[in-house]
């Protein structure tokens, strides 16, 4: 009964919340037709974060208890500052609902000592979710400088959503995109109270149209080995094969490997990409 009594606070505040808010607000257009209700509509928050639209009727009418992926989600798309943020928390602790936080993943030293001696193949390592945890500067040269991003954003599937760069250096963006959304769900099927995992689909579902259609398909299709084209802006397209090996320190980790077959135009690209990579930048004086 006590559980029920806070399910109904929690659905209570939930609605309370959304009423405030405008579609300008969260990013929807505003078409001038008259809302029959003060606020979003139950429907487009569900569609923003992801949800089924009787899931989050359900929820907001307190019978159904919220992952804290979910709540996290709810979080962002409800626009809710700090102090809203630890109350909704709270209601969902005092119902009963189980919030899970997982530790940060580091990168052993030798397993980056491993990649820096790499010289002419690129290699990263992608962590839970997809989070690039180190990578060598050959992975740089062909994806994207990741030093210049900061560590709390730097994930492999937000930048292909949220970097204008990455559609241009995928000429198959949305192939690519998808594999890697469906491999992002599945991983959140793991652990359905990441609340790590949930603020990153909360982002990406507003951000972009084709994730969250992509997000809600909830395909399951699993990719160890594949090919890429990449279109890179100094050498043009690169043909490359992929392979992915898992980490004996973390089972979570994983040792990704782009490699061209030898003799051909993608593996010589890849050795005048080291070499340019390899060259100290020259003095300010000497710049053009």
């Amino acid at each position: 009964m006590e559980s029920s009594i806070h399910l109904n606070e929690l659905g209570a505040f939930l609605k309370a919340r959304r009423a405030e808010l405008s579609p300008r607000t969260v990013g929807l257009p505003e078409t001038g037709a008259p809302r029959r209700v003060p606020g979003l509509r139950r429907d487009e928050v569900a569609r923003l974060a992801g949800l089924s639209s009787p899931y989050y009727t359900r929820l907001e009418q307190g019978r159904v208890g919220p992952s804290a992926a979910v709540l996290t989600t709810l979080v962002r798309v409800l626009h809710l500052d700090d102090e809203q943020r630890d109350w909704l928390f709270e209601l969902a602790g005092e119902a009963g609902v189980r919030v899970c936080r997982r530790p940060a993943q580091k990168v052993q030293p030798r397993v980056q000592r491993f990649l820096d001696g790499i010289l002419f193949t690129p290699a990263l390592v992608l962590g839970r979710h997809m989070d690039i945890l180190a990578w060598n500067s050959l992975a740089a040269a062909v994806v994207t400088d990741f030093s210049r991003i900061p560590a709390k954003k730097r994930n492999f599937i937000r930048l292909l959503f949220v970097e204008p760069a990455m559609r241009v250096l995928y000429p198959d963006w949305e192939r690519v995109a998808h594999a890697c959304v469906t491999q992002l769900w599945m991983e959140g099927v793991k652990c359905p109270g990441d609340a790590q995992l949930a603020e990153l689909v909360g982002e990406l579902s507003v951000a972009d149209a084709h994730f969250r259609r992509w997000w809600g398909a909830r395909h399951a299709t699993a990719l160890d080995v594949g090919t890429k084209t990449l279109r890179h802006p100094l050498v043009g397209d690169i043909t490359l094969d992929w392979d992915s090996f898992v980490c004996a320190g973390d089972a979570e980790q994983q040792l990704v490997v782009w490699t061209a077959e030898p003799g051909s135009a993608s593996h010589d690209s890849l050795r005048f990409l080291s070499a340019w990579t390899a060259q100290p930048a020259a003095p300010a004086s000497d710049a053009p």
